[in-house]
């Protein structure tokens, strides 16, 4: 069901800092930006072989980053898994009893499908599945 690592989600304060460290500490630059209008962030993507670290922040108050960065800080927010089809393993998942944030799949960055799966379903980590 899942086929690679499709990103690794981390929760920053500043995008252009954490830009610039990216930048100056691996040589690296983003391959995509991207407000995500539904989850109140803004991204940066950085590819690294077929997979990317995605930098996030919001940029509302009310955004659901906003409220877990005021409790957790920056740092690793999730981690994303690719999938052949988004629908089928969240119906999958759901079937074996795991909590999700996500009922149905929805669009997600670079025109994606995807769902999250609550955390407390897989061991305190926030699943994001990506259908490209």
């Amino acid at each position: 069901m899942v086929t690679e690592i499709d990103h690794v989600a981390i929760a920053v304060h500043d995008l252009e800092a954490a830009i610039d460290y990216y930048r100056t500490t691996f040589g690296v630059e983003p391959v995509h930006r991207e407000r995500i209008e539904k989850d109140g962030v803004d991204e940066a993507l950085i590819k690294v072989a077929d997979s990317y670290i995605q930098l996030l922040t919001p940029y509302t108050d009310t955004s659901p980053l906003a409220k877990y960065m005021e409790k957790n800080g920056e740092g690793i927010h999730h981690i994303g898994y690719r999938v052949a089809d988004c629908d089928e393993v969240l119906e999958h998942v759901k079937a074996e009893g795991a909590r999700v944030v996500d009922e149905h799949p929805r669009t997600g960055s670079r025109g994606t499908t995807v769902a999250f799966l609550h955390p407390k379903t897989a061991q305190g980590t926030l699943i994001e599945l990506v259908e490209e």
